[in-house]
């Protein structure tokens, strides 16, 4: 097949929605994901659901941590690219579960970077996060910027996804791009994430929690411009650069084939603004309990997306107001819920 496409993670959040683009552009797409079950697995069967009459679109029930599973899809449907989204999500849920995140995130990541080894693709991308700037205070947040300061186990995890990768890239020639996502949030979104939390007890009118009392930032993304970004970078794997000199060069980019990327909205927004927005959409004030700075946050997260712009001419514009619009829609038609 041409244009073969594979993602793991793909009934997650942002695979479905990436899915669901590349699809409409004509790829073939082979989806893997485990359904686990950190949050309800029934989000995940309804996003499958949309395309089970896809003749395009093939599922498999794998985790990433299974490598025969893994070498055999791969050595069956030779993917030409292939984006991995799967990973333990969650900087607070770290504190308690880290081997989750070891197991996943670092050993199934290898098992897809040695599929892409032994089975040669175009173009291996990847998820980061913008966790990795974990105690940096200079913003915007830069991929030329060190990352050697994480302040959370799944942060610690995505910088070494970064550092397998480009080893990878380097001892084997495999064109590899690292996504640093900065607050992805939309319609289908993960049931664990602030927004979505708040938007089920401002409904519900039960109280919600803010943290560090309310003196936070975040760039927040909506998640069709990171569909959008991942989809215009699949067919620009990065080069090589020989005469890279890591004195004069940007730290994004090396001698291996090799990328780094932010693709945050650039626009970060105060909590209490986000929560103020979010209660308009919804037309109900929230009960707000404030509290303190839970371990692994950081303050502020602000995308410089220069690079991105530079290289594929597109930088996220989706307006907070806009996004949470659709959102609350999205919500309340799913949940049947009437206001």
């Amino acid at each position: 097949m041409n244009n073969t496409v594979l993602i793991t993670g793909g009934a997650g959040f942002i695979g479905f929605h990436l899915s669901m683009l590349l699809l409409d552009k004509g790829f073939q797409i082979i989806c893997l994901d485990n359904l686990n079950n950190y949050y309800d697995p029934k989000l995940k069967e309804d996003r499958l659901s949309f395309f089970s009459e896809s003749p395009n679109y093939i599922f498999y029930n794998v985790d990433i941590k299974d490598k025969p599973s893994i070498d055999k899809i791969f050595s069956h449907h030779r993917p030409e690219y292939v984006i991995n989204l799967a990973a333990q999500v969650g900087v607070r849920y770290s504190i308690d579960n880290p081997y989750a995140y070891l197991n996943s995130n670092i050993i199934g990541f290898l098992n897809v970077l040695e599929a892409c080894r032994l089975i040669p693709v175009k173009h291996l991308l990847y998820a980061s996060s913008s966790s990795v700037y974990g105690g940096n205070k200079l913003v915007p947040f830069s991929t030329d910027h060190s990352v050697d300061h994480p302040v959370s186990l799944y942060a610690a995890t995505k910088k070494s996804n970064e550092l397998m990768a480009h080893t990878y890239s380097h001892l084997y020639k495999i064109p590899a791009t690292g996504l640093r996502f900065f607050t992805v949030y939309g319609p289908w979104g993960r049931p664990d994430m602030a927004y979505f939390l708040f938007t089920k007890s401002i409904i519900e009118g039960k109280p919600i929690k803010v943290f560090n009392h309310g003196k936070m930032e975040r760039d927040f993304t909506y998640i069709d411009d990171i569909a959008q970004g991942i989809y215009k970078l699949i067919k620009r794997p990065p080069s090589a650069n020989n005469a890279w000199d890591e004195s004069k060069d940007g730290l994004s980019a090396s001698f291996a084939p090799n990328k780094i990327y932010n693709i945050g909205n650039s626009q970060p927004v105060q909590l209490m603004h986000f929560i103020s927005v979010l209660e308009d959409k919804i037309g109900k004030k929230a009960e707000k309990i404030f509290m303190d700075m839970q371990p692994g946050d950081v303050l502020k997260t602000y995308a410089d997306v220069s690079d991105l712009e530079k290289d594929i001419g597109f930088k996220p514009s989706t307006s907070i107001e806009q996004g949470l619009s659709i959102f609350v829609d999205w919500y309340k038609d799913y949940y049947n819920i009437k206001i």
